[in-house]
């Protein structure tokens, strides 16, 4: 297994010099063997060495990731439909704290994914514990086609522990509306 310590480097940089090595030395054993035969231990060799790059590549992704977004800061805003019979999204805004943090267009079939019971994970950060107002704006066509533009707020006591939100789009039989609130999840 090969560790590498790196101070300044990021992610990308680390598996650009790693492919660079993968290059190099499968150039170097190319060169230094003879003929078409390459030893069956220098490809042992090389394979083995690609794998570690990429269980290496793995555990950098999972450390950038735990260290961008410790789970003491952690936020995690997901969307959500129920049925879609009375909208049909076009797109999302979300702000915290009037920043806006995430914007997503959708496409038709993002749409049909989230009519079947997906759901998407809109905005991952890191917020400081306290009171913050999250906002979230829907656009899309409403029932009889019409441009239907809906805008929901919640405001959110962010504790030392993890929140998950999640904004959802619920059809109401009664009303032949959709609906459109945040619900804030047990905290993790």
């Amino acid at each position: 297994m090969v560790v590498i310590f790196m101070t300044g480097l990021t992610r990308q940089r680390c598996c650009a010099l790693l492919l660079m090595f993968l290059t190099s030395f499968s150039a170097f054993s190319s060169a230094n063997v003879v003929g078409e035969n390459q030893p069956v231990d220098v490809l042992k060799a090389v394979e083995t060495l690609k794998q570690s790059v990429l269980e290496l590549n793995r555990d950098l992704l999972i450390l950038e990731e735990d260290l961008l977004f410790p789970s003491s800061t952690q936020v995690s805003v997901f969307l959500s439909m129920d049925v879609g019979k009375f909208f049909a999204l076009d797109a999302v805004k979300l702000k915290i704290d009037d920043q806006l943090v995430a914007s997503q267009l959708y496409t038709e079939r993002q749409v049909d994914a989230l009519n079947r019971g997906g759901v998407q994970r809109l905005y991952l950060g890191n917020l400081k514990a306290g009171n913050h107002e999250v906002s979230a704006f829907f656009t899309g066509k409403g029932p009889q086609g019409r441009a239907y533009k809906r805008g929901v707020t919640l405001s959110v006591e962010k504790n030392q522990s993890g929140q998950v939100l999640e904004l959802r789009i619920i059809d109401s039989t009664m009303k032949l509306q959709p609906l459109f609130d945040i619900k804030q999840w047990p905290s993790f």
